[in-house]
């Protein structure tokens, strides 16, 4: 009951196996091994570059051109060349759908402004700022609805599409809601009721 079975094979024809499959020395790599000191000179480089000043303008070049690459992504909607902050499908998305929609907060700035001049123009202590002042809250009141609204609607399509919300996504849509159009970068690569699939 508790003794060997006779089908299993035997420790030596195991090790005798293992030694026949295994490879013949010196046949793995092809190649010698490279000798310390060649290994090391190869990655050797100085800390500081021999002309500072090439290596300074270079170094600047460098960065110039990473900024154009990003300014035209900006542009374009490149994501290759985008800030991490804009980049991603679920980010993406979100620029799209907010973009397609009309949004109430594009206007708060102008109306925002709007009070600013009136309360300059008419004098404090008259009934007609009052009147101007309620009708600021009321807008921005609307503005709040209408972010929460849209808060919801893009947790719900962006659930739909990807599965789960990535974090940011959400708040990453309602700030760019509350920018003018024509002022948001990236700038909008969709026109107002073209909303993504």
């Amino acid at each position: 009951m508790f003794g060997r079975k006779k089908e299993e094979p035997s420790a030596q024809s195991v090790v005798d196996q293992a030694y026949a499959t295994a490879p013949e020395p010196g046949a793995g790599k092809g190649a010698p091994t490279p000798k310390r000191k060649d290994q090391e000179a190869a990655r050797k480089r100085p800390l500081v570059p021999n002309d500072r000043k090439a290596s300074k303008a270079a170094e600047r070049v460098a960065i110039q051109d990473q900024r154009q690459k990003m300014r035209q992504a900006l542009d374009t909607g490149d994501e290759r060349f985008l800030p991490v902050r804009d980049k991603g499908p679920q980010k993406r998305y979100t620029r799209d759908y907010v973009d397609a929609r009309f949004s109430l907060g594009e206007y708060l700035m102008f109306g925002a402004l709007l009070f600013v001049v009136i309360s300059l123009i008419i004098p404090a202590t008259s009934a007609g700022i009052s009147y101007v002042l309620i009708g600021f809250w009321i807008m921005f009141l609307a503005v709040f609805v209408d972010v929460f609204i849209l808060s919801r609607k893009l947790r719900k399509r962006l659930t739909e599409k990807f599965g789960e919300v990535e974090r940011g996504s959400i708040w990453y849509g309602c700030m760019r809601a509350l920018q003018f159009r024509k002022l948001r970068l990236p700038k909008p690569q969709v026109k107002r009721g073209q909303y993504p699939a």
